[in-house]
């Protein structure tokens, strides 16, 4: 095991532990008896993120047993405040931070860190799709078990494609969507460029799909190389620049997120948007009692896959989900393991795409009936394939450092320069991971 890879405990950690001592023990066993009911069955405590949440207390209640019962509960929108509570938790050495959604670049930082039990190598099958199956490997290890695999497409209405002149049966580049748009008076193209995690997906994305990347080796740690002052990334700026500057930029551009995108699809007297967001988009937009889209706006709707950066170059589709975990101080961890195996089965994929538009991890959720009559066919394909060949986030212990400094150096978009961003993010990173500079 390399230094890189080797469990540690955060410096804060270990002075709290200093600090309090032989107390951790005895809140730990406190928090052990509290996880008891009243008839002394164990209940195993299950932090999840808010998409699905319906539907995914269904499958706590459907995954409880006579020997324990799950109960649900709800951690922060953000992805960065879901990793700063779990963190907390985990690093106090919580027993009842039994099981926990996670968005994928969390599993190395967590596994790293000594926080998360190893799961049965056969949590992951040639069934599970190969883009979500990577992320919860480390360090020769199965550290948790793939819920649902995201990835994000190009969506768009049909009927503004066609009076832009825009020929979407082939890839289309970045530029050709925005100057589609921008042909037409009040089109926009829809983003994530927030100062948050969901900006560092479309940065990454954009450079994966020039041929580049954001660390050579990510899982040496803080010894990776960082590859940020490259070419890829050049042209990565560039398309942010492009759009920033553009009369298809969203006026809202700087603090947009997946949410702030939708509206514009289908809004009063707009022609639409190209907007690039994840698979939960479809259900959003299908009519029903809980919305006000019309059968003819949901007509409207297409997709596409995920454009390209440079003409040349294959796009690489983000990848991204929930895998499940279970945190190394459960005082029930062969109940937990057998908990996540329940909540990851086919048939819970299943019910969540249906539901909630979160795709299943696996290709016999993909195959399923029940999946093919919710979706066209092509749309399905397009998923799977997007998954398969799309391209992750670095895999780094320390990924949170990583998403830091990029968001710290390309944000606001508005301010993104090809001639100097990449360059600047390159000397940042590289100083915060050599300990020479803070975030």
């Amino acid at each position: 095991m390399t230094p890189a890879t080797r469990p540690r405990t955060p410096v804060a950690a270990t002075t709290w532990r200093t600090r309090v001592g032989a107390t951790v023990a005895s809140l730990g066993l406190l928090a052990a008896l509290a996880a008891c009911g009243s008839s002394g069955k164990p209940t195993l405590t299950w932090y999840l993120n808010p998409d699905g949440q319906e539907t995914l207390a269904a499958i706590a209640e459907a995954c409880s047993t006579e020997d324990y019962d799950i109960q649900t509960r709800l951690l922060p929108t953000s992805a960065t405040d879901q990793r700063v509570q779990l963190a907390r938790r985990l690093a106090a050495e919580d027993a009842q931070t039994d099981l926990m959604n996670l968005d994928p670049v969390f599993v190395p930082e967590f596994a790293n860190a000594g926080w998360l039990l190893e799961l049965p190598d056969k949590t992951v099958t040639d069934d599970t799709l190969e883009g979500i199956a990577e992320t919860v490997r480390w360090d020769e290890g199965v550290y948790a078990a793939p819920l649902w695999a995201n990835t994000q497409v190009l969506w768009y209405r049909r009927s503004l494609a066609q009076e832009a002149g825009l020929d979407m049966s082939g890839p289309v580049t970045w530029q050709q969507v925005i100057d589609a748009a921008a042909s037409v008076d009040g089109a926009t193209v829809g983003v994530q460029a927030n100062k948050y995690e969901a900006y560092v997906v479309w940065i990454n994305a954009l450079i994966l799909g020039a041929g580049g990347q954001v660390l050579e080796n990510p899982q040496d740690g803080r010894d990776a190389e960082v590859t940020l002052d490259s070419e890829a990334a050049t042209e990565a700026a560039r398309v942010i620049e492009s759009l920033a500057g553009s009369d298809a930029a969203q006026g809202d551009l700087s603090v947009s997120n997946e949410g702030t995108a939708l509206a514009y699809m289908f809004g009063s007297d707009s022609p639409g948007e190209f907007m690039t967001n994840w698979t939960f988009v479809y259900k959003n937009y299908e009519p029903s009692d809980s919305n006000d889209y019309t059968r003819e706006q949901f007509e409207d709707l297409a997709w596409a896959r995920y454009p390209r950066t440079v003409p040349d170059q294959p796009s690489a589709p983000p990848v991204g989900g929930i895998d499940v975990g279970v945190g190394a101080f459960t005082a029930y961890p062969d109940y937990a393991r057998e908990a996540v195996a329940c909540i990851t089965s086919v048939e819970h994929q299943v019910e969540l795409a249906v539901t909630d538009g979160l795709m299943p991890a696996t290709q016999s959720g993909y195959d399923a009936p029940r999946l093919a009559d919710a979706y066209p066919p092509d749309l399905l394909e397009l998923f799977r394939t997007s998954v398969d060949e799309g391209g992750p986030r670095p895999k780094s212990a320390f990924y949170a450092t990583v998403s830091g400094a990029i968001q710290a150096t390309w944000h606001s978009p508005t301010e993104v320069d090809p001639r100097s961003t990449p360059a600047e993010s390159e000397e940042y990173l590289r100083a915060v991971l050599e300990g020479k500079a803070l975030l």
